[in-house]
């Protein structure tokens, strides 16, 4: 299976997670890390949802979620031992590797959107649903965004016309603030 998505968008994002997540396990950075390491692996790498439907997967969690800390699957074996996954991947490289990251607003998260894939395992009353999901969700989190931030300068504007300098300085540290945090 070829990915839509380049090596180098790939290992982007693998170091925008690492810098901005924590994993449950630090092997699953070494496992991360390896696989950034190594373009051909990485033309292997596809991230999905569902990764558990996949004949070999990863699913990783980070500290702020209550999922699983680390999971491999291999057909139908499951292991939560990173270091047998580390030797199944150097072993098999040739293999293609579906991988989950479990992390907080995961499905809002622009980065992780723009490598996520299409699941080609998942059932096939799964796969369109899913998929149409994400994007819904993706575009009510940009408007709420959007409305937040008008409303912001909307307040600051009418802070201004009444010459209310308290209240220009507190919606305009609060639009400094708005714009700082991720979208």
């Amino acid at each position: 299976m070829s990915s839509t998505v380049s090596v180098l968008e790939k290992k982007d994002f693998i170091k925008w997670f690492l810098n901005h997540y924590q994993l449950k396990k630090r092997e699953c950075v070494w496992l991360l890390n390896y696989l950034v390491s190594d373009d051909q692996l990485m033309e292997k790498v596809h991230f999905v949802e569902k990764a558990e439907y996949c004949p070999k997967a990863i699913i990783m969690s980070t500290q702020c979620t209550d999922g699983v800390p680390f999971r491999f699957y291999k057909q139908n074996v499951l292991t939560t031992d990173a270091e047998k996954s580390f030797h199944d991947i150097r072993l098999n490289q040739e293999e293609e590797i579906y991988l989950e990251l479990n992390f907080n607003a995961s499905r809002l998260t622009p980065e992780y959107a723009s490598v996520l894939e299409e699941n080609p395992h998942l059932p096939q009353n799964m796969s369109m649903d899913k998929k149409y999901g994400i994007w819904a969700e993706m575009v009510l989190e940009k408007s709420i965004e959007t409305y937040r931030k008008n409303d912001i300068m909307a307040k600051i504007d009418a802070a201004l016309d009444q010459k209310d300098y308290d209240s220009f300085t507190k919606w305009t540290n609060e639009l400094k603030n708005f714009e700082k945090q991720p979208s």
